[in-house]
């Protein structure tokens, strides 16, 4: 949800309607997870359903309009070596898992979890859009300025999981 409490914990889900920009996907993940607990108890077919956090790593999304966050600036600071225009204010956090660690969350979970409840999958840091990307900036070599477009949308203001359960 929008304004969930944070860190996000799996039992807050259904506590309100998914930020705007990506509601759409929200509501499918949901649908998806009351559909495997219907088939659990319907038919005895148990599955795991886990809430990964932001993804990257290795062959992420570099694409130039549907890229994910890190590759985006990556793309952009490499680019444009003067400025990148970037939206929002940079004030949103957002929480970073690296693909690999998602992957061993999964077989794990596949492993060791049989309930019908959601897991969530995180890092457990919270990071700023701006404070990441100033980090990429610093690892790219980027030295141009950075725009933060206002007139676009920032998104959820914070994202950070609870891993309590995962653990």
């Amino acid at each position: 949800p929008k304004f969930t409490p944070v860190p996000f914990d799996e039992d807050n889900l259904w506590d309100g309607y998914p930020e705007e920009t990506n509601a759409p996907y929200g509501v499918a993940k949901k649908t998806v997870l009351v559909g495997a607990q219907a088939y659990r108890e319907q038919y005895g077919l148990h599955s795991v359903f886990l809430l990964p956090t932001n993804l990257y790593g290795p062959h992420d999304n570099f694409h130039a309009t549907n890229a994910h966050v890190i590759p985006d600036l990556i793309r952009k600071m490499l680019a444009s070596p003067e400025e990148v225009v970037l939206w929002g204010d940079g004030s949103p956090t957002r929480e970073f898992l690296y693909v690999d660690d998602c992957a061993e969350g999964l077989v794990l979970a596949a492993d060791r979890y049989d309930e019908p409840d959601p897991v969530n999958l995180g890092a457990s840091k919270e990071i700023s859009i701006r404070e990441l990307a100033e980090l990429v900036a610093d690892v790219t070599g980027f030295s141009g300025r950075i725009e933060w477009d206002t007139t676009k949308p920032n998104g959820q203001p914070r994202r950070s999981v609870d891993g309590t359960r995962a653990r």
